[in-house]
């Protein structure tokens, strides 16, 4: 249980902290696009800081079902990248990154883009969680040696 908590904890931290690091990669360059001209009104930075730790959260919080065995890895994926996708979508129309203008096609690039981001990702710390597995599979090899 203490390691489900500490996992849960970490896990939260991480995905805070990439959300948060993302969120001011693009308001840098959407700041540079702008000509030094980007500017929030009503209290709209605020609100895409707390929308991107709850985007962080969503994507992060159901990386415990990678801690069930039990469940195929597939269905695993769907799970957490469909919790997250599906909050991220929520959160971006709460917030304003996707308008109310945007037409069918801009929304469905704009969801293609946060598809591929999201599974860019994923893809990343499932390589690095594989070769972490892959060393310590091999040190054990070779304590049996």
């Amino acid at each position: 249980m203490k390691e489900t908590v500490e996992e849960l904890i970490r896990s939260t931290v991480i995905s805070i902290g990439m959300a948060l690091a993302i969120f001011c990669i693009i308001g840098l360059v959407f700041d540079v696009i702008n000509g030094g001209r980007f500017t929030l009104e009503n209290y709209s930075f605020t609100k895409m800081v707390i929308g991107s730790m709850i985007v962080g959260l969503g994507f992060g919080l159901p990386t415990v079902v990678y801690n069930k065995e039990s469940i195929p890895m597939p269905i695993r994926v769907v799970i957490h990248m469909g919790i997250g996708c599906i909050i991220y979508t929520i959160v971006a129309y709460s917030v304003g990154w996707i308008g109310n203008s945007a037409t069918v096609m801009q929304g469905i690039i704009i969801a293609a883009v946060q598809l591929a981001v999201a599974f860019i990702i994923w893809f990343c710390f499932m390589t690095f969680y594989r070769k972490e597995a892959k060393k310590m599979n091999e040190k054990l090899q070779a304590m049996k040696r």
